[in-house]
């Protein structure tokens, strides 16, 4: 697997558990203090190489109250 690959894999995951919870990009970003959705909408789908830190992964697992391991597993 290449490194965007990863980093396309988690952002469907955490597309998918965020959907799953009913919470729009908006929402999530707001909770994870971002006034704009561009972080998540970006990281989602991989967007110009933007994607999830390690810390955006520990606050989304908070959130979305799904384990950390979820989002970065196939």
């Amino acid at each position: 697997m290449t490194t965007q690959e990863f980093y396309k894999m988690i952002g469907s995951n955490v597309a998918k558990y965020r959907k799953e919870k009913g919470i729009s990009q908006l929402e999530l970003s707001l909770l994870m203090g971002y006034k704009s959705i561009s972080v998540v909408s970006g990281a989602e789908i991989y967007y110009k190489g933007k994607h999830f830190n390690l810390e955006h992964l520990l606050k989304i697992s908070e959130i979305l109250e799904v384990d950390i391991c979820k989002l970065i597993t196939c």
